[in-house]
Parts: structure tokens; C-alpha cells; sequence
């Protein structure tokens, strides 16, 4: 019997998988140009309108990727829940619209009511804005559906029910069952959800030992998620930033309208909590944790630090112009504000390069006992991808001796534009510290400011629970109950800070 040729595949098809791979391989500029392309020939293909929606939101353009998203659905996509949800992430995490993001959700839960990922998202909004019978009551609904969730799902409606309706004694049976669920989890990142709950849980009973032990297994499971920390790259590039950003910002008119406000410092260490007390006052307002600079660092202005030797005034001038339209359009509802806050603790990688966007911008650096901030990092179920260190205490440490380093270069350039703000001395002391601040940014004091736990904004932090309390003083010192555990993080510490 003849055999039949293999016929080569269709032009289609081929630009198909090449623009697949560039998107594997997170090419994401080169990978819209191929998706856009192909869309030009096919205006009805679900998947690519789908992936196109999907390297567009990682390009950081967010209307283009609805829009993208919503080609999909017109055109048929398989699983349309999954369409909407990745709408609602969009409008929640980088649009600031929580009413459409939950409208998104709903529609997910319309299509598809036992979908996990739509409860846990519609759950995780109310808990940004303090509404625990809400959250509680989406998390029952994943736990109520069974194995109509799946079981990713299911394991992180336990761990998110852990915090808020957490065990009261220590042979509580949910302790036994979130440690058997993050034994069954075969995913590292759920697996951690769970052991971190688990901590969390011992924590609140004063188990000092179980609960250490649950973040050390927490953090071996972050640990399998993303690239381990490379102290001696982080070095290379502390040192790059020292070296590439020595000049002082060069003079610059401010443009008109509220001017952008940073609050930054290691993870854990109260900026969370200095913005909603700030936010409070009525020429404040919250941005919350953003990511706009780390996009251009690693888009426009990419290989940083190296690249701001070629970056020319006009260049920073737009990065400056589409900065602002951002942060303003991001914080809308502040229309009196003179100051809008961008609450990323990680920028202080990058006050170089704020200072040469906004030569007078001010910055408020957030301090705290090293070995309380390095615990509560080791604590706290923090991105692997975003920060590679929190999963070991000598990498902690290391981390912190290298802030220490920069910021101490930051200060000299810029002595009069940086403010530290000591956590411990805010929750003893807040009427005094949130005075100095105030001082600082030129503003008269606000009662409102020592009441900011009554305000019923979203936070969308690690800290959206305890920023709900009135100022407590439990974490102040937590270290030493730890501190049979902790000899690896003071051990580090000790070289940056001789006087621990």
C-alpha cells in the first residue's frame, strides 16, 4: 500500500507555536506582535485572542487585555469561567475597580458554581476590605462543594478558614487537619499555604516550637517554587546601584495635581500600617502596593541600573508623565489630596531612580528590629519569585545587611528627601511619630490618622487583618520568644549590626 506524504502544516499553524513558545519563554512584547499578527489573518481564534489577553496583562496593559479577553469570549473560548476570572484579577490587583472584579467573579460563578478559583478570589476581596462573614462564607462554599472544586481549591478555602476563624486550643482537631492537608497538598505553593496557616494557628496559641517548625516546612515548600537566592548576585547588584546612581536628581519643576508619596523599607516592616494611619488624613491618599516602577525596570528601562547612564532627560521626563497618569488614575476617589502614596516596600532598589524621575519627591522608609522583621518575613507566606530570600534566615539576613547598605547610600545623596519611620516607636508612640511624618510632608496634624482601623478601604497586603485592630505592640519583640531558633539570622545580622 502507498503511503501518504506527511503534508507540511498549514502558515497558521506554524505562527501559532512560534508565538506559543515566546510566550513559554516569557517574550511577551515579541509574542503580542506574533499573536496580533495571526489575529489579523484568523479573528476567530478563541485560544489565541486567550493568550493574547495573557501577554498583554503581563505587559502591563490592562484595557488591551480585556478587551483581548473579551474577543475570547466572544469568539467560544473553552472554559469561559477561567476568562472572567483572570478579568477580575486585572480589575482587583491593577485597575483598583473591586466592583467589576467582582462582577467578573459572579459571572465566573454563573457559568461554573463549584469553580474554586472564582470563591477564593470573590472571598480574598472581602477579606482586602474587612468583611470576614463574606470571606468566611465563600471559603464554606469551596468546602461545601466537595470534590465539584478542585482540590487546590479546597486546600486553600482550610488554610484561608485557619486565619479567620483560627483553633482557640492547642488540641484543637483543625491543627491535626491542616497538618494532614499539607502533608496530602502535591503542590508547593498550596502545600505552603497550609503549613504557614498551620504556624500562624500555633502562633496565636503561644506554641512557639510546633509553629516554628510549620514555617520552616512552609518555606521549604516556597523554597521548591522559584530560583534560590543568590547572595553574591545581590551584592553585584547593590553595588551596581551604589555606582550607576551617585549624582544628585537633577532640578525639576513638579507637575501640577497630587504628587506621589513613597513608602517603602524590607517587607514586614510597618508599611502597611504607616499608610492607612497616613490615608486617613484628608490630604492623603492610597495607591497601595504597586507595581509601575518595577515595570519600567524591567521593561523600558531594562538592563537597570546599567541602563540610566543612555537614559536621556526626555526619556525619564515621559516615564515620570505616564507614572503619575497611572498612580492618579489608580487613586481617583482623592481628588483634595496633595500626596498619593506608592506603598511598594521593594522600592527602596529603586530611590535613584525616583529621585531622577521626581527630583522632590519625598520618602518615608520604614524601620524595625531586625531580628522582629526578619522573623515576621520568615512568618509570612511572601512570592518566592518576588522575594527569593524570605525562605531562609541567613539569606533574611543577608538581604537585610545589603538594605542597610543602600539606604545608607540613599541618605547621603539625599538626606533631606528620606524620613525613617521606626515601627516600634509608631504603635508606642503614634500621635508623636505620625506628627514627625506629618512635619515632614509639610502637613498640619489629623486626628483621623490615630483611627485609621476604622476605615473601610481595601488593603490588599499581607497586613489587611491587623490594619482592621487599633495599634498593638504583640509583634514588638516577638524575637525573643523565638530565639532559640534564630541563631542563623543573628549570626548574619551581627556583621551589619554590631550592636545586636
Amino acid at each position: 500500500m502507498d503511503m501518504q506524504p506527511d503534508l507540511p502544516d498549514p502558515p497558521l499553524v506554524i505562527d501559532c507555536r512560534r508565538a506559543d513558545a515566546l510566550l513559554q519563554a516569557g517574550r511577551f512584547a515579541e509574542a503580542a506582535d506574533a499573536y496580533r499578527n495571526i489575529l489579523v489573518r484568523d479573528p476567530t481564534n478563541a485560544d489565541v485572542w486567550y493568550n493574547f489577553g495573557y501577554v498583554l496583562k503581563n505587559l502591563g496593559r490592562f484595557e488591551e487585555a480585556l478587551a483581548a479577553y473579551q474577543r475570547a469570549l466572544q469568539a467560544g473560548v473553552r472554559d469561559p469561567q477561567e476568562v472572567h476570572l483572570n478579568c477580575a484579577v486585572i480589575y482587583a490587583d491593577h485597575l483598583h475597580d473591586e466592583a467589576l472584579a467582582e462582577q467578573a467573579l459572579r459571572q465566573a460563578l454563573t457559568i461554573c458554581p463549584t469553580y474554586g478559583p472564582a470563591w477564593l478570589n470573590l472571598g480574598n476581596l472581602h477579606e482586602e476590605h474587612g468583611d470576614r462573614s463574606s470571606a468566611v462564607a465563600c471559603y464554606e462554599s469551596v468546602l461545601r462543594a466537595g470534590h465539584g472544586a478542585d482540590q487546590a481549591s479546597r486546600f486553600r478555602a482550610i488554610a484561608r478558614m485557619a486565619h479567620l476563624i483560627p483553633p482557640e486550643k492547642i488540641d484543637d482537631p483543625r491543627l491535626v487537619d491542616l497538618r494532614t492537608a499539607a502533608k496530602a497538598a502535591p503542590d508547593p505553593e498550596v502545600q505552603a499555604d497550609l503549613w504557614f496557616a498551620l504556624g500562624q494557628a500555633y502562633e496565636r496559641l503561644a506554641a512557639t516550637d510546633p509553629a516554628f517548625d510549620a514555617f520552616a516546612r512552609a518555606n521549604a515548600s516556597c523554597r521548591r517554587q522559584a530560583p534560590a537566592y543568590d547572595p553574591g548576585g545581590h551584592e553585584r547588584f547593590t553595588d551596581a546601584l551604589i555606582e550607576k546612581c551617585r549624582s544628585p536628581a537633577p532640578s525639576r519643576l513638579p507637575q501640577p495635581g497630587p504628587q506621589p508619596l513613597f513608602i517603602c523599607g524590607m517587607y514586614r516592616s510597618g508599611s502597611t500600617l504607616l499608610e492607612q494611619a497616613l490615608a486617613a488624613h484628608p490630604l492623603i491618599g492610597s495607591a497601595g502596593e504597586l507595581d509601575l516602577l518595577p515595570r519600567m525596570v524591567s521593561g523600558p528601562l531594562a538592563p537597570f541600573p546599567w541602563s540610566l547612564a543612555s537614559t536621556g532627560e526626555s526619556v525619564l521626563t515621559e516615564l515620570a508623565c505616564s507614572y503619575l497618569d497611572q498612580l492618579r488614575k489608580l487613586a481617583k476617589d482623592d481628588h483634595r489630596a496633595v500626596f498619593l502614596t506608592d506603598k511598594r516596600p521593594d522600592n527602596f532598589l529603586l530611590i535613584g531612580l525616583i529621585k531622577q524621575m521626581f527630583p522632590q519627591a519625598k520618602i518615608l522608609n520604614t524601620v524595625r528590629d531586625p531580628r522582629d522583621n526578619g522573623l515576621s518575613i520568615f512568618m509570612q507566606h511572601l512570592d518566592p519569585r518576588v522575594a527569593p530570600y524570605a525562605t531562609d534566615l541567613r539569606d533574611i539576613g543577608h538581604y537585610y545587611n545589603q538594605y542597610l547598605r543602600l539606604m545608607n547610600h540613599w541618605r547621603r545623596l539625599y538626606p533631606e528627601a528620606i524620613h525613617d519611620v521606626d515601627y516600634d516607636a509608631l504603635v508606642a508612640r503614634p500621635k508623636e511619630v505620625l506628627t514627625e511624618v506629618l512635619d515632614f510632608l509639610g502637613l498640619d496634624w489629623w486626628d483621623g490618622c490615630l483611627r485609621f482601623h476604622e476605615r473601610s478601604n481595601r488593603v490588599k497586603t499581607a497586613s489587611y487583618w491587623q490594619v482592621r485592630r487599633p495599634l498593638y505592640r504583640d509583634a514588638s519583640g516577638r524575637w525573643r520568644r523565638y530565639e532559640a531558633h534564630l541563631g542563623p539570622l543573628r549570626q548574619i545580622l551581627e556583621h551589619g549590626n554590631p550592636q545586636l
